[in-house]
């Protein structure tokens, strides 16, 4: 067993700042707001999201489904948890090159959920943002950028002025993403994981 060290960065945004109009998804797509029947689904996407990335090496819980599903039930009991600000993406046609070997949930109306973020609002009465994902299949189309947005603007008309969230240094596609919708780094921090004979991603 080793112990390693992860570079974040810590990066905030200033809301009125934030221009809301890039807030659009391509066609097939559709947000789906926050209800509790939807935690097992939150934990599902959140778990297809991130099991194949180093935010899973950071937070282990990440890459179990187990462990997604804990994470959401914990976020959802949160003081200050902002359903709001708490969103799904789904896809409207099921898409046959999916790997068959994971587990996928549908709504009743056949889609396929491919995103999820959720919000709160810290003891400071700031916007955090948790766990933005999207599941690899449906990357690179704009759908990322589009949630975080969705979020905030959950946060927005919550009477919140600020927001935050943390990424890992070597995401470096969502640090361009952060960057492009007005998010600045606010300072570094160094969380530490300890490997247990895995390799890091």
């Amino acid at each position: 067993m080793s112990l390693t060290y992860f570079k974040r960065y810590r990066m905030e945004v200033d809301l009125g700042r934030v221009d809301f109009t890039q807030c659009k998804l391509p066609p097939g797509y559709k947000f789906v707001s926050y209800d509790s029947s939807l935690l097992s689904t939150h934990a599902e996407t959140k778990y297809l999201s991130f099991r194949h990335e180093i935010d899973a090496n950071v937070f282990p819980c990440l890459g179990d489904y187990d462990g997604c599903s804990r994470l959401m039930v914990e976020i959802s009991r949160k003081e200050g948890f902002l359903p709001g600000a708490t969103w799904l993406l789904a896809h409207m046609e099921r898409d046959d090159g999916i790997d068959p070997g994971s587990r996928r949930l549908y709504d009743p109306d056949g889609v396929t959920f491919v995103g999820t973020v959720q919000g709160v609002e810290d003891r400071f009465g700031l916007g955090s943002i948790q766990n933005l994902g999207v599941v690899p299949e449906h990357r690179g189309r704009g759908l990322g950028g589009a949630l975080l947005l969705k979020a905030l603007d959950g946060f927005r008309r919550a009477g919140l002025r600020r927001a935050f969230l943390e990424v890992t240094a070597q995401n470096d596609g969502a640090v361009r993403l952060y960057r492009k919708l007005g998010f600045y780094k606010a300072r570094t921090v160094y969380k530490a994981v300890e490997l247990l004979g895995t390799a890091v991603r």
